[in-house]
């Protein structure tokens, strides 16, 4: 098994997969720099919830909190979304020429022209003689329910 262990890049993966993070990320996309309570404004959870989203985002380096005065503002920072996107693009690149070899293959497939013949049918069931003269039969079952006292 493979070990691969970078910090960073699980903080930044773990960040990522909760939605409101996600969304979180996303507004600050939109606009260099919010306070707080306007990243909060469009939620339905409390601000302390908010809050610890924003102390993950941090921890993984994905948000700079500046304070000035009574009011903190959050903007985006770009390096550890690059770190992951260069991580997936490896494996990308890997899926896109593994697509690639196969598409090459199909294609240099030759294909018939013409349907192949159809599977015959299978032989009809014949009754085994061996069983045909037997003299026992078919042992019958009890109908369901209590057992009939001997």
């Amino acid at each position: 098994m493979v070990k691969y262990q970078d910090e960073a890049l699980d903080r930044t993966f773990s960040a990522l997969a909760d939605p409101t993070r996600r969304a979180l990320l996303a507004r600050l996309g939109e606009q260099d720099s919010l306070s707080v309570s306007e990243l909060a404004a469009p939620f339905a959870v409390s601000l302390p919830a908010i809050m610890k989203h924003l102390d993950v985002l941090t921890d993984a380096g994905l948000i700079v909190r500046e304070k000035t005065g009574r009011t903190v503002a959050c903007r985006l920072t770009a390096q550890p979304m690059e770190q992951a996107m260069n991580w997936l693009n490896r494996y990308a690149q890997f899926w896109s020429e593994s697509f690639d070899r196969l598409a090459a293959f199909v294609e240099e497939e030759t294909w018939p022209t013409q349907p192949s013949p159809p599977i015959p049918a299978p032989p009809k069931h014949q009754v085994s003689r061996s069983r045909a003269g037997s003299a026992r039969g078919r042992k019958r079952s009890t109908p369901p329910g209590r057992k009939p006292r001997s």
